[in-house]
């Protein structure tokens, strides 16, 4: 039988409360283009920037924001600066899953406590706008968790940003609203370290769990673990590899970043027919299951408000669980390296991932696998 186990944090002592995803920043080969293709096909708007321009010689940092979701995109101007060497060992990818927290003095002291491996130790940061205290521990792979203190400041993004002024006329919003999940892809054997860690370091409680039984097909498996907060705003999805007859998506990612880290961010919409509908139109590539998917969908998920057709065309999935339903659909990668994809979620009172369509999505997964020689 297959196994999944749930459980609600208890958060009546919470030493590291976390108020949210402050933003996810990417080390990248370009950032000026790729903030161009996160501002026209996922419809981010460039809120601020810094530079040469604005006095920094080593690198440019722009900031995107839609709603709730802030993505910070850096490059170096230098091969020999820490930027260069990550993106040259992973291409561009994420660096860091930075954390909105009231006090990173705490935070960092409570985690590296704990054993957490300092990355940056607290440090203010001032600008006419007041000021902001940062830390940095360090996670899987070349990822690390920075804390941000912000609650006196109140400029654009961090100190030493300059706000872009005006409208984007290159943006084109397609209705995101904030970062549901965010999946962490880890070597074998190495999913319980991390759960482990978060549980230990971090004060996470174990939020889901699925093993090879339930995420399987007939040519390879991987096993996940969904680790949560106290207040469950912040769900970090844990994956290993299982052993299959063929090589799995996390050994593929695994081998094309060259080592773990981040696979795929689930970002929310409140009308996921619109979203998808704004993201084909605007050139991104989804992956698609059979058919055939949808001529059973109502009988294994119940009465649904979505038109079966219109989910159909779009090739959106949807799952249900005790609480209500679910919608979801994935991006084929967005690099050229097989590794960061998204997910489009919308939930409607599902607290789950969408068990029941992960057979179907890790077929089509395969497929593309098999196109690339991958599998």
């Amino acid at each position: 039988m297959a196994t999944m186990t749930e459980s609600r944090p208890e958060t009546a002592v919470d030493f590291l409360p976390i108020n949210g995803t402050d933003h996810v920043e990417f080390f990248c080969g370009n950032a000026k283009q790729s903030a161009h293709f996160y501002r026209s096909a996922f419809g981010f708007r460039l809120v601020a920037y810094c530079g040469p321009e604005t006095g920094v010689r080593d690198r440019a940092s722009y900031v995107l924001q839609q709603d709730k979701i802030r993505l910070l995109l850096t490059t170096a101007l230098h091969p020999d600066h820490p930027v260069s060497d990550h993106v040259k060992m992973h291409g561009d990818g994420v660096r860091d899953i930075a954390l909105w927290v009231d006090d990173a003095e705490s935070a960092y002291r409570e985690t590296t406590k704990r054993g957490a491996r300092a990355v940056m130790e607290p440090t203010l940061f001032k600008d006419e706008f007041g000021e902001v205290r940062k830390s940095s521990i360090a996670i899987y792979g070349d990822t690390v968790h920075t804390f941000i203190e912000r609650k006196n400041y109140s400029g654009v993004f961090l100190p030493g940003y300059r706000a872009v002024e005006g409208a984007d006329t290159v943006s084109r919003p397609v209705g995101l609203k904030y970062i549901d999940h965010m999946v962490g892809n880890v070597g074998w054997g190495q999913m319980n370290v991390w759960v482990k860690f978060y549980e230990d370091v971090m004060g996470f409680k174990m939020f889901k769990h699925f093993d090879d039984k339930d995420i399987s097909t007939d040519y390879s498996a991987l096993m996940s673990k969904v680790m949560s907060n106290g207040n469950e705003r912040i769900k970090f999805p844990i994956n290993e590899p299982a052993r299959g007859k063929r090589k799995s998506q996390i050994e593929e990612y695994l081998d094309f970043y060259q080592g773990p880290g981040v696979q795929h961010i689930a970002m929310a919409t409140d009308n996921i027919i619109d979203t998808v509908t704004k993201l084909h139109e605007h050139g991104i590539d989804f992956l698609r299951v059979p058919t055939a998917y949808y001529d059973t969908l109502l009988s294994r998920v119940g009465k649904i408000d979505e038109p079966v057709d219109q989910l159909s065309k779009l090739g959106i999935l949807v799952d249900r669980d005790d609480e209500g339903y679910m919608l979801q659909i994935f991006t084929k990668p967005v690099e050229d390296r097989p590794t960061l994809f998204y997910e489009i979620i919308q939930r409607k009172g599902s607290r789950s991932f969408g068990k029941g369509n992960f057979k179907a999505l890790f077929e089509a997964i395969e497929r593309e696998q098999a196109l690339r020689g991958n599998l």
